[in-house]
């Protein structure tokens, strides 16, 4: 067998050991074998909640068994394939089972991409908040820029995305903005970008064209459905009206209908400004502060580490997750993962993907980069 052919045969091998290790498959397959029993009792759908939560995890553990299984039997079928085809000389039959093999290997990326996404909350769509940091108009534009990366990634995939709150800076780019982002799976990829970004660059805003360094911070927090309950005493709330500011637009309405709700226990506060009526606003806002609050039980209970507690830390040096250098060079660099690309243009327009896979799959798989250096 070819080395290359060699090289492709262990590259899938090495990932359905990572899928079948991240799904635990004798555990898994114990699970199916309860929820089809479940699934059997007459009674189940007296709870119609319960029995549609009930069936869709049976489907999705059922998807991810039997595609393991399709995957190392079509890994087996290929190999053979191969092999008869060396012995007898056939070249055609080996070139077309080495392209069966190729399209495998796509294939398993895909499973190990769901297989990162199978957190509580990964399913649900998502908020994103983003916060300039010190540094007045150049960390404000910088937020912007951050802002406008997360929505064309957002409609890239075909997602819907709604302006919730946004503050506009003193001469450009926003204090700070709040979207909703809605799509399967949006809170799974998304989480992946919370922390701090740092931006290098010649400024547009100096005179002297000299280099500057700006911070902003993201906060993903996932958009939680009626399953979940969030109990939350009202005594423990403060409500703040005031007037809508922003961009105004598509964006947000300028009225006299902004909701602030401030979780005093915790601190947690969040902003509400889309509607055009204080009731609704308020309602949204309602709607947020359960979610924050969830996110940070979701917190506790995973054990999330480094990149996770950077979104809680100050913004700036040493707390930052990936560095954006457009001068004097061109580079992208994530700090957690160590991935990195020179195409700062694809990336601020969007292009995340390579960027969140690589931190889903240090999560999942607890793979470490080691000691990542920034870039200057």
């Amino acid at each position: 067998m070819r080395a290359e052919i060699e090289r492709l045969v262990e590259e899938i091998k090495q990932s359905v050991g990572l899928l079948r290790r991240h799904l635990d498959v004798e555990k898994s397959t114990a699970r199916l074998a309860e929820l089809n029993k479940l699934a059997e009792d007459p009674n189940l759908w007296n709870d119609p909640q319960k029995a549609q939560k009930l069936m869709q995890e049976r489907t999705s553990l059922e998807d991810a068994l039997s595609g393991i299984g399709k995957v190392e039997q079509e890994l087996e079928d290929d190999i053979g394939m191969i092999e008869l085809g060396e012995a007898e000389g056939d070249d055609g039959v080996v070139a077309e089972a080495e392209a069966a093999l190729k399209n495998l290997k796509k294939e398993v990326a895909r499973r190990e991409l769901e297989a990162l996404l199978s957190g509580e909350a990964d399913r649900f769509d998502s908020y994103l908040e983003v916060h300039a940091g010190a540094g007045g108009t150049e960390s404000q534009d910088w937020a912007q820029m951050l802002l406008r990366m997360y929505t064309r990634w957002a409609e890239n995939h075909g997602f819907k995305v709604e302006y919730l709150e946004e503050s506009e800076g003193e001469e450009a780019g926003i204090k700070s903005a709040t979207i909703q982002v809605s799509g399967h799976n949006a809170y799974g990829w998304l989480k992946t970008e919370a922390g701090v970004h740092r931006l290098v660059r010649i400024s547009p805003f100096d005179s002297n064209a000299r280099r500057h360094t700006s911070f902003s911070s993201v906060q993903v927090f996932p958009v939680i459905d009626d399953s979940i309950k969030i109990d939350i005493k009202e005594s423990d709330v403060r409500t703040d009206t005031m007037r809508s500011g922003g961009a105004g637009g598509q964006h947000v309405n300028k009225t006299e209908s902004a909701v602030r709700l401030t979780h005093i226990p915790t601190g947690v506060a969040v902003v509400c400004q889309a509607g055009r009526s204080q009731h609704k606003n308020r309602a949204q806002a309602w709607d947020m502060l359960r979610a924050r609050l969830y996110e940070i039980e979701l917190k506790k209970r995973e054990e999330k580490a480094a990149a996770d507690q950077a979104a809680k830390t100050d913004i700036g040096w040493g707390h930052q997750i990936r560095s954006y250098v457009l001068q004097p060079y061109q580079m992208v660099k994530d700090l957690r993962t160590g991935v990195q690309t020179s195409d700062t243009a694809g990336v601020l327009g969007g292009d995340l993907d390579e960027f969140m896979a690589a931190t889903l799959a240090q999560r999942a798989f607890g793979t470490t980069a080691g000691d990542v250096e920034d870039v200057d």
